[in-house]
């Protein structure tokens, strides 16, 4: 016992240590090159916005099949009606899938006539 309790806390140690090595280099990612360690800092600020707009329409006005949400609806009605049917005979035990087979044994000991 005393043995497995001592291999736990080295695997407790050793998540530690690489999780906080990974926390470190996640943090190092986030604050950039040129904020780490410098004297002197200037900050300049530009601002930019960019506009994207999406459409799904093509030249003819019509929008792609899958954008509707009744398709989305009747799939998913399909779809549990599909896992309800499949799933409903799950519990019976049918006489077509299952034979029932009765063997019996009858077993006779030879007698000596002299008894």
């Amino acid at each position: 016992m005393k043995h497995a309790t001592n291999l736990f806390a080295r695997r407790s140690l050793l998540l530690v240590f690489f999780l906080s090595i990974f926390s470190l280099a996640v943090w190092s990612q986030e604050q950039g090159s040129g904020s780490g360690g410098s004297e002197s800092s200037s900050t300049s600020t530009t601002e930019k916005k960019t506009s994207i707009n999406v459409t799904s329409n093509d030249s003819t006005g019509n929008t792609a099949w899958y954008t509707s949400p009744w398709v989305w609806v009747v799939g998913a009605a399909v779809f549990i009606l599909l896992l309800v049917a499949l799933l409903s005979n799950r519990g019976r035990d049918s006489v077509s899938t299952t034979d029932r087979v009765r063997v019996t044994k009858t077993v006779e000991r030879d007698r000596d006539p002299d008894v």
